[in-house]
């Protein structure tokens, strides 16, 4: 019988185990080695001890309301997209209307977690904490790990001849970064174009002499502002798009993508990316194609060598007197307080059941929560994950046999890279994710019954915005707010952008769309019980 459980972290993942637990009738002990909640959110000067935090312009790739915890709504007067200060505002306010901070306890680090010794019988582990130089240890029934997959640079100097032995200038990992004052009047090159890669060559473009971005691979750059100036995630991310992905034939669905992609610019014309392209990889970023167009970031192929001041690249192409090269090459998660018997049974998430469990385990007591990269919201995703993991140990879920777990896990693990210098692609789409995880918890909403109980908020759920108020309507936790959250979703969206008010007669416009309603349910209705019938049912697990 689970009671007391460790919660490893007081980020995004262990904020949110710790109120499950208390949800769930557990105990929770939370340790946190910084003084502060809110991971990596948390922004810090410094990097001493391998501290990784935001860097300080960095703003949300996620807009508020598909991001926030699925019970407490982000404030109507929060802009949209949120610099790391109001994120960890937020996180504030969480933990104190959950009364989290009690739980937590802070400049403690989790040195071991290993395997009790009757371990197979009881499920139970021994954690040992350090703080202020004093060793403790404990006895928990159950472990979260709660520590994300920021943990550890990822630079792979071995991939770049003459780095470390040549090169003359600086380099360092995008984690060192924090601001822009460093590179001023510097010729730079970023290497990788993810998320960090672009919004870095970006912000550096308007203080350095020049700046060059380094790209290995072909890459679609989206904007957050969708049609009409609405937040992007909020527009794409609906069960009638994930609906219409899954019945359209995927050739079909990739070229509308693609078509998508270059209605804004054509990726060919700036060296992104081919016309039919097989790689989605997709990144978000407003101001790169201008930069590229206004020449103050210059795309680059990926580097094959370092001279003493240079960078050769793989077209043969040589760039000279780069003062700094920058890698925003990302991160590995090793883990190293987990005994060797534990760290060895996953190498990534997916060794993982369900991206969270080691299926290997005699008893099923050690999760981990946040190890997931979405192409939605991770808080959404760990939130998720910490609700079904504790309503497994409080005994309301349950997990199939080991062999079941084992077989799904090589199912959906995917094959062995032949580069092997590329790590591993962590990205998970997001509605499929978190509906999976739904499903399990028994806490997915089912739209057919909606249809018939509550049309209006039927229809805001199936083709408005998955927001996580959605997995609050069923189930445990179940939110009497949700429904108003829901509907109210678009309120809150606008409510930051009414700072200057202008008259603008709408009234015909939205007699016009109210007409759409009665033939739009009849539509949801057709779909579903189609795809319902195919197999592929949203009813709560």
């Amino acid at each position: 019988m689970v009671r007391h459980v460790a919660v490893i972290g007081a980020g995004v993942g262990g904020l949110a185990s710790i109120k499950c637990c208390l949800d769930e009738g557990l105990e929770p002990t939370c340790f946190e080695r910084s003084e502060d909640i809110g991971g990596v959110w948390c922004y810090t000067d410094s990097t001493d001890g391998g501290r990784i935090s935001v860097y300080r312009s960095v703003i949300t790739n996620t807009s508020k309301e598909m991001s926030c915890f699925s019970d407490f709504p982000y404030p109507a007067d929060f802009p949209n997209y949120l610099p790391h200060s109001l994120v960890q505002e937020y996180f504030r306010m969480y933990a104190q209307r959950f009364d989290l901070l009690r739980h937590i306890r802070f400049k403690t680090t989790a040195l071991s977690v290993r395997k009790h010794p009757d371990f197979a019988t009881s499920g139970q582990w021994e954690v040992v904490t350090e703080t202020n130089g004093v060793q403790e240890s404990h006895i928990f029934d159950a472990v979260m790990v709660c520590t994300g997959h920021y943990q550890k640079p990822y630079l792979p100097l071995t991939c770049f001849p003459g780095i470390d032995t040549c090169f003359k200038g600086r380099y360092l990992h995008s984690q060192e970064y924090k601001d822009v004052e460093a590179f001023r009047g510097k010729r730079v090159l970023v290497v990788g174009i993810g998320n960090t890669g672009g919004d870095l060559a970006v912000e550096l473009s308007h203080v350095a002499a020049k700046v060059f971005l380094s790209a290995r691979s072909n890459t679609w750059v989206m904007s957050r502002i969708s049609d009409h100036g609405f937040p992007l995630d909020m527009v794409n991310t609906t069960r009638f798009k994930h609906f219409l992905d899954w019945f359209l034939p995927s050739a079909l669905t990739k070229r509308i993508r693609f078509q998508k992609f270059n209605s804004w610019f054509d990726h060919k014309n700036y060296g992104l990316a081919p016309t039919k392209s097989s790689n989605l990889k997709v990144i978000v970023n407003e101001e790169l194609p201008f930069c590229l167009l206004s020449g103050t970031v210059v795309l680059k192929p990926n580097v094959k060598e370092f001279t003493e001041n240079s960078a050769v690249f793989e077209d043969g192409t040589t760039e000279e007197s780069i003062d700094v090269v920058l890698f925003a090459t990302g991160y590995v998660f090793p883990f190293p307080f987990l005994e060797e018997s534990v760290r060895s049974l996953f190498d990534n998430n997916r060794s993982l059941y369900k991206c969270i469990f080691p299926p290997q385990l005699e008893k099923p007591t050690l999760a981990i929560i946040g190890l997931i990269q979405l192409t939605g919201s991770v808080m959404v995703g760990s939130e998720m994950q910490a609700r079904w993991v504790t309503g497994i140990f409080a005994g309301w879920n349950k997990l199939p046999p080991a062999s079941k777990m084992m077989a799904d896990v090589l199912k959906k693990k995917p094959p062995v890279k032949r580069n092997p210098y590329e790590s591993e692609n962590l990205k998970i789409n997001f509605l499929s994710y978190t509906d999976e995880i739904a499903s399990c918890a028994g806490i997915k909403p089912s739209v057919l019954r909606l249809l018939l109980t509550d049309p209006r908020l039927a229809l805001a759920v199936f083709f408005g915005p998955c927001t996580p108020y959605q997995y609050r309507l069923v189930g445990r936790g179940k939110w009497s707010g949700a429904r108003d959250a829901i509907l109210t979703q678009w309120q809150r969206t606008l409510k930051p952008l009414s700072t200057r008010v202008v008259d603008d007669d709408s009234d015909s416009r939205c007699q016009r769309m109210s007409l759409l309603a009665v033939p739009l349910a009849l539509t949801a209705v057709f779909l579903l019980s189609k795809y319902s019938h195919l197999g592929w049912s949203p009813r709560a697990g």
